[in-house]
């Protein structure tokens, strides 16, 4: 049996990982709701993932599924557990360049490191790719540098 991944979701009461996926050979779109046992606001979300992923009844439909978009869901139902809104737990997977990331806690953080390795890799260039050019030289401008009250003054005898 061949199953392709439309969307994935969250469903918190009772905490399920809904599915909407397409028969392959048929085309019929249908939606599963696959639910979520003995998961804690204490338990490990890539564990659990990894557990939803290689559960022998769900395996054929998260194949197409990718492991880190599991462990983002569990972390959404455990937020949820936990009391934190829906709209918080999403701000914490945006990456906002003014952020202190020194401030945030060991798990922000990771989400946050996470998603930028997500990224990087989403834009990095290959040797295959057809724009890719080696030993690329661009030339930046020059900006007007501000002048510092401790450059003017004289060295001393330094």
């Amino acid at each position: 049996m061949s199953f392709e991944a439309k969307r994935c979701g969250v469903q918190f009461s009772p905490p399920s990982i809904v599915l909407i996926y397409q028969h392959k050979e048929t085309k019929d779109v249908r939606k599963r709701i696959i639910p979520v046992r003995n998961f804690s606001k204490y338990s490990d979300c890539s564990m659990a993932a990894e557990g939803l992923k290689n559960h022998p009844r769900h395996r054929d439909y998260l194949e197409g599924v990718s492991q880190s978009q599991l462990e983002k869901l569990h972390i959404i139902l455990r937020d949820h557990m936990q009391g934190l809104s829906l709209e918080h737990s999403l701000a914490s997977f945006r990456l906002d360049p003014d952020e202190d990331l020194n401030q945030l806690d060991d798990d922000k953080l990771a989400r946050k490191k996470g998603k930028m390795d997500e990224l990087f890799e989403k834009n990095r260039k290959h040797k295959d790719d057809p724009d890719f050019v080696y030993d690329l030289e661009m030339d930046f401008s020059k900006t007007t540098q501000e002048k510092c009250s401790w450059d003017e003054e004289p060295d001393d005898g330094f």
